[in-house]
């Protein structure tokens, strides 16, 4: 398997620190990642344990188009679509327990997409990643231990970081957010 470069590790880094920097002011909650890591890997890993969120993010350059996605774990998801929605705290509690959700958290997920691809586009233009178009192509809930749908060739490379983050009082949980090596082969 080919190596991670630092490159691609100052990606990882910075896309997470962007998301929950842009997600913590729609919020208007804490939302801090407490450690992030990154690898090269072969094969989209699944959301352990629980039912995630997967934000699809298209990486558009020069007539081809790459997929990647952040899986969000379903209750912070949440969390961040009831903040969005500015619904008082009880019912932010107790939304979180949800396993289906109605038209209205499901529009304010969306705009958390939205959010998620804004913050995914600042961060790598900063690091001069300028000639990557970066588009949102939706959500899907994911179930336990099931890899996110994605338009991807098994084997291709990725680029797998992962993040532990708390947001506002709730317990940390894992990010897992997946870009297309081939679109980050080297610096910009």
């Amino acid at each position: 398997m080919p190596e991670i470069t630092q490159d691609q590790i100052q990606c990882v880094e910075e896309i997470f620190q962007r998301i929950v920097g842009d997600l913590a002011m729609i919020a208007d909650r804490d939302f801090v990642v407490d450690s992030i890591s990154a690898e090269s890997a072969v094969r989209r890993p699944a959301g352990l344990g629980k039912i995630h969120i997967s934000f699809r993010l298209g990486f558009r350059e020069e007539g081809r188009e790459h997929h990647g996605c952040l899986l969000v774990p379903l209750p912070d998801a949440i969390t961040l679509a009831c903040c969005l929605m500015m619904l008082p705290e009880e019912a932010v509690q107790s939304s979180r327990e949800l396993t289906t959700l109605d038209v209205t958290t499901k529009d304010a997920m969306l705009e958390v997409g939205n959010f998620i691809t804004g913050a995914t586009d600042a961060a790598l233009q900063a690091l001069g990643y300028d000639h990557l178009e970066i588009v949102f192509e939706g959500c899907q809930g994911v179930k336990p231990d099931v890899r996110p749908a994605l338009d991807y060739s098994e084997g291709d490379e990725l680029v797998l970081g992962t993040a532990q983050a708390r947001l506002a009082s709730f317990p940390a949980d894992t990010m897992i957010l997946l870009l297309p090596a081939s679109a980050f082969p080297a610096a910009a």
